[in-house]
């Protein structure tokens, strides 16, 4: 029973993996493009998280 479901997890998982890739496709070719300023805004926010998760990760140190 545990072999047939991992057979039938894995033609799910190619499924949608085959129903997904003409959509992703799609979206890098009509996507919006980065402009100069957009890095920043993705770096600043990022930086703030990892800072926070080594401030939890001190925390729990002791």
């Amino acid at each position: 029973m545990e072999l047939f479901l991992k057979i039938v997890l894995a033609a799910v998982f190619v499924l949608l993996i085959f129903r997904m890739w003409p959509v992703a496709k799609a979206w890098m070719k009509n996507g919006p493009r980065a402009e100069k300023g957009d890095w920043n805004s993705v770096l600043l926010p990022l930086a703030l998280v990892v800072l926070f998760v080594v401030l939890l990760i001190q925390f729990v140190r002791g």
